[in-house]
């Protein structure tokens, strides 16, 4: 099986030309209070509409902001609210704000699904939108309603501004990215490309600014992404009576295969984009982790490096395809030896191999052929061959895209590096890139590293960073659809 795959596209001149640091400083960016004031409004309003897969609507999310862009003077031609037919619940919102036409247009595009949330799980209700301590909480908001009302309060001030970009601004907010069978981006690339055809795309749900308890360390540009994949392992038995146990219990068959699976440690990996972004990391680390960043990148790498850096979660997910188990179910009655036993496990896999290799290599580490391994497609169908869909090459760093958002990020983070980086989740980006339209995950939030709670309890931004970022964004696409 082959595990590395030659990683094409000459990237590296990212970090000689275009993430240089201008020595120009601009003016500070001037805040427009009733911009901030809108764009909180928008995400209180999307926090509290459920767009959970299991009960909630993304299509009254979408109408909520169709009838938003009517009020700042969109007219209806340039607002479409469409889905699947199959689907009530899972209709899209698309918008476009007209430019001179010079140039082809960019698409910016933002889910409005959400992971589950329960809520004797929060300490909050995960569906109202609650300000404490400093933070927004509810679910969404940092993955990712949040970019969805910066974008929404972005085109909507410049449409009452009379602004005229030298590109018509597209901007679509999709279902189904967090799972499910209606992703909006892949139905809309099929169905009514003519919507969304651009020359890039801007993709908010990626980039961002990390920063060490509330002091920012990088601005981000997500240059290319792992891809997400679901697998299912499911051993089976022919059960019987709870009073004579049996060692072939499939749980605990299950349970074994788990183990080795959490043991099991997918090979170290560094792409064109992930040495780029080590190597500016060696000038900016503490001593030790800047040693050990040097030993990483060496030819050959010291693997004792690799494996102390591996510690962080964060580093190891760069550096490794990752798999976790996120469900169990098995058994049928509580005094009977389970008939079937099952989990899904998750992957994010690194650039280069194709869902169909993690999956043959997961039943290599399983060892066990009373445990089934499976390729779950998103349409919940389970598969004994896994899709052959793979993640791809970054695109070429684009003048306008990163000029803009180097002069933003040096007025707003001075001195703080831009950095190519690799998202280790996964995002909507996978189907534009896939289908010819260049995607970068830009979106100027801050956020504390070690305070990440995308898909998890108590989900929450802070107020400062989602203010500045509303300012960010404004002039970062004005500077991309500016002469």
């Amino acid at each position: 099986m082959v595990f590395r795959k030659r990683f094409i596209g000459a990237v590296l001149c990212l970090s000689f030309s275009v993430l240089s640091i201008h020595a120009q400083q601009p003016s500070s960016t001037p805040a427009d209070e009733a911009t901030r004031k809108m764009a909180v409004e928008i995400f209180k309003q999307l926090i509290e509409i459920n767009t959970t897969d299991s009960v909630g609507s993304v299509t009254a999310a979408a109408e909520a902001m169709a009838k938003r862009f009517r009020d700042a003077g969109f007219p209806d031609s340039d607002i479409h609210v469409l889905g699947p037919n199959t689907n009530d619940r899972k209709k899209n919102v698309v918008v476009r704000l007209h430019g001179s036409g010079k140039h082809k247009p960019v698409l910016l595009i933002g889910h409005l699904d959400v992971v589950e949330a329960r809520r004797e799980d929060w300490t909050t209700d995960p569906f109202q939108f609650i300000e404490k301590d400093g933070y927004y909480y509810g679910r969404g908001t940092s993955d990712m309603k949040d970019g969805d009302a910066i974008m929404s309060a972005t085109l909507i001030r410049m449409k009452k501004e009379g602004y005229v970009p030298n590109r018509d601004i597209i901007l679509a907010l999709t279902a189904d990215e967090e799972g499910g069978t209606s992703n909006g981006v892949d139905w809309l690339l099929k169905n009514h490309r003519e919507l969304i055809d651009a020359e890039f795309v801007l993709n908010h749900d990626g980039g961002g600014v990390p920063a060490d308890h509330g002091k920012p360390v990088l601005v981000e540009v997500d240059a290319t992404e792992k891809l997400y994949g679901d697998f299912v392992l499911t051993a089976t038995n022919p059960g019987g009576h709870s009073s004579l146990p049996r060692p072939d219990n499939a749980i605990y068959e299950l349970a074994n295969a788990l183990t080795r699976i959490e043991r099991y440690q997918f090979p170290f990996e560094l792409n064109n984009i992930t040495r780029a972004y080590y190597e500016r990391q060696v000038k900016l680390a503490p001593p030790a982790r800047a040693a050990d960043l040097k030993a990483m990148l060496n030819n050959p790498p010291d693997m004792d490096a690799v494996a102390r850096l591996s510690k962080d979660p964060t580093d190891n997910s760069t550096l490794h395809t990752t798999c976790v188990a996120t469900r169990l179910s098995g058994g049928h009655a509580n005094n009977a030896l389970p008939q079937m036993a099952q989990a899904n496990v998750n992957c994010r896999i690194e650039p280069g191999h194709s869902l169909e290799e993690i999956r043959l290599k997961l039943a290599e580490v399983v060892a066990d052929p009373k445990v089934k391994v499976q390729f779950r497609e998103n349409s919940n169908v389970l598969m004994d061959h896994g899709s052959d869909r793979h993640s791809f090459v970054p695109p070429a760093p684009r003048k306008e895209v990163f000029d803009p958002l180097e002069k933003i990020a040096a007025q707003m983070w001075p001195g703080v590096p831009v950095l190519p980086n690799m998202s280790t989740g996964a995002s909507d980006g996978v189907y534009t890139n896939a289908a010819g339209i260049p995607t970068y995950g830009i979106s100027g939030e801050q956020y504390d590293r070690d305070d990440i709670r995308a898909h998890g309890k108590d989900e929450r931004i802070g107020v400062a960073a989602f203010a500045k970022a509303v300012d960010f964004y404004y002039v970062f696409l004005k500077g991309v659809t500016t002469d």
